[in-house]
């Protein structure tokens, strides 16, 4: 039998199973593996047949056997070395220095992770969340750690709330590969230059940056341009048209004070029509045929939105957002006419998405899946937890234990 456990371990000599400690009251295994060897390398400068100086008891978590928690212990070797002087203990096969789990282990709570709140899986794995969130931090780090972004030219920026919508942090994905790539607290201009420095140091260069969509933001603008001042900024079609609903919003807002019947409309305004309601259909035949500023606004949306719809090529979309700029400001709708020169103000960003087809899109469905864990696990304590979730859902992580359920060690 202690051989049988010995292979289903993964253990090869000088390590083995010497005997395996069933307790049922306690609903666990205890796998008791012993170390053979005599000598041993010094784990310190590598000298080998050092003697052993003593041992030291340890036991570490691994997946269960069965129905029953199993756990791993052993009595770990120090080697005293006569060639540098200095006593160390061997590192084991199955765990990581310093780890109370298996590596095994270690790989099916970061899977875990992947799907459930790690509150959940503490408690299905029997410990703190810190202990999980220890485990998660680390792998998440060392994948990281061997991503390599020397490809890596044009960009997507957003940010997303780490506690409604009180603080904020800042994500850069790869537009491309459509993978995040970096997180960091906040959402000014220094974001960038965190962002530039990590990206040296996975190999990338910020003067290699061609493109990068974003948002109108004040911010993100000095911070891109003083980081990549060689990058073309398109501003994201998204942001522009919610800038739009904004302001069909604020003039719906103002009318329906003395236009009761534009209550219940919010919703019809925003959606898109074949998205529309029996109910909300009824509602936007009436208010289209009626002269209400409401209307006026909403067409105004529509006709913003259509021109990014017909995907027009550079110099014609040109033309037809200086023709509807034009129409805002003599909207007479304070909101539009701001709108209108907002939007002549960043009007070379704006036709530049024409050019590079970029968009925050895939970015807003990134953002959409960080915030679906952060509700479920209802909130994270810390910015950092909430990073190392961002990586281990969207970041692509090559380098990430395998899941030992899907491909067995």
């Amino acid at each position: 039998m202690e051989q049988l456990f010995t292979q289903a371990l993964g253990l090869s000599p000088p390590w083995a199973v010497a005997s395996v400690d069933f307790r049922q009251p306690e609903g666990a295994i205890y796998f008791a593996v012993e170390c053979l060897a005599k000598r041993l390398a010094c784990p310190a400068c590598g000298a080998p047949e050092q003697p052993i100086h003593d041992r030291i008891d340890r036991r570490w978590q691994h997946l269960h056997f069965f129905q029953f928690r199993a756990y791993i212990d052993a009595r770990l070797p120090r080697v005293a070395c006569t060639v540098c002087g200095k006593t160390g203990q061997v590192e084991v096969p199955w765990s990581r220095p310093g780890a109370g789990f298996s590596l095994v282990m270690e790989a099916f709570v970061v899977a875990l992770c992947q799907a459930m709140p790690v509150a959940h899986v503490a408690r299905l794995v029997g410990v703190s969340d810190d202990r999980i969130w220890r485990v998660l931090r680390h792998h998440v780090d060392q994948a990281r750690a061997q991503e390599d972004f020397s490809d890596v030219r044009r960009l997507a920026v957003d940010e997303t709330s780490t506690r409604r919508g009180q603080r904020y942090v800042t994500l850069f994905h790869d537009a491309d590969a459509r993978r995040l790539l970096f997180v960091t607290p906040g959402r000014d201009a220094k974001t960038f230059a965190a962002f530039a420095d990590d990206l040296r140091a996975h190999g990338g260069a910020p003067e290699a940056i061609s493109d990068i969509s974003m948002d109108m933001s004040q911010a993100f603008q000095s911070g891109a341009r003083k980081q990549h001042p060689q990058a073309k900024i398109t501003f994201d079609p998204f942001h522009v048209v919610a800038l739009a609903s904004r302001a069909l919003d604020q003039v719906r807002r103002a009318e329906v004070k003395h236009e009761p019947d534009l209550k219940g409309s919010r919703w019809a305004l925003l959606k898109d029509a074949e998205r529309w309601s029996r109910t909300q259909i009824h509602q936007m035949h009436w208010l289209q045929r009626s002269h209400l500023k409401t209307a006026r606004a909403w067409r105004l949306k529509q006709a913003l939105r259509a021109i990014y719809d017909s995907r027009p090529a550079v110099d014609e979309a040109e033309h037809l957002l200086l023709r509807w700029i034009s129409w805002a400001r003599r909207s007479r709708l304070p909101a539009f006419k701001q709108l209108g020169a907002t939007c002549k103000t960043h009007l070379a960003g704006i036709v530049e998405h024409f050019r590079s087809g970029l968009s925050n899109g895939f970015v807003e469905a990134m953002n959409a899946q960080i915030q679906a864990a952060k509700a479920r696990a209802k909130g994270y304590a810390t910015d950092r937890n909430l990073i190392a979730i961002a990586y281990l859902l969207c970041a692509k992580l090559r380098h990430l234990p395998r899941n030992p359920w899907l491909r067995p060690a």
